[in-house]
């Protein structure tokens, strides 16, 4: 059973579409995320400057 589990390469059900998603939906909230906080110190930053 394991071995033909293995070799069986027919295509992705939903249901693992769904778990693709979902973790490309996580990383591209945590990318943003840092790179919004990112921006956030950059920004504060000029301020400070300008000020």
């Amino acid at each position: 059973m394991i071995k033909s589990f293995l070799r069986d390469e027919t295509g992705l059900e939903l249901s693992e579409y769904a778990v693709a998603a979902a973790l490309i939906a996580l990383a591209v909230v945590g990318v943003f995320t840092t790179l919004g906080g990112n921006i956030k110190g950059v920004i504060n930053n000029l301020a400070g400057n300008i000020k």
